[in-house]
């Protein structure tokens, strides 16, 4: 397979996203793969939100990572206007702790679906969207086997000292 050159699409639906989001970010920039991080609310911005999701994949995305709170009508949104695969991030607010964006991220109506990672997830929804991207890319498909092979063995080490750690031994 060739190497993909899609990128990935960040939308905040506010400004105040951004600082969760930065686990994404570095995620993305470690793995070499492109970024646009735009901030388009579902619900002061709905033209725009419709019109980005339904023009992204003729501008080269081939994901989007949607980052909402409260409402978090805005993962939807995009899935509802585009075929691109759409990672919705529930983002935790003072109301309800993120309760209440994660039920909204993740009850979308049959026909129009939105991979949903856990609320402030925002590494997470990076590692997927560069799996999705790696079906096509394998230089991606290498670097998450060697990160995960990375993990196993740091497991296996802390597993190994688990009676120190815990003062057993």
């Amino acid at each position: 397979m060739e190497k993909s050159c899609l990128k990935v699409a960040v939308v905040m639906g506010s400004a105040s996203d951004a600082e969760a989001l930065k686990p994404c970010f570095k995620t993305l920039e470690e793995y070499g793969v492109p970024f646009d991080v735009r901030i388009i609310s579902a619900h002061r911005s709905p033209g725009a939100a419709f019109s980005f999701s339904s023009s992204a994949r003729s501008a080269g995305y081939g994901v989007i990572i949607a980052a909402a709170g409260m409402a978090a009508h805005l993962a939807g949104a995009m899935a509802a206007n585009t075929t691109l695969p759409v990672i919705g991030i529930p983002m935790k607010s003072s109301v309800l702790d993120g309760m209440d964006a994660l039920l909204a991220t993740v009850q979308m109506p049959s026909g129009v679906p939105v991979a949903t990672v856990a609320i402030n997830g925002a590494k997470n929804a990076a590692l997927l969207a560069i799996q999705i991207l790696s079906l096509s890319d394998m230089d991606l498909a290498a670097k998450l086997a060697e990160a995960k092979e990375k993990l196993r063995e740091e497991t296996e080490a802390k597993d190994a000292a688990a009676a120190e750690l815990c003062g057993l031994n």
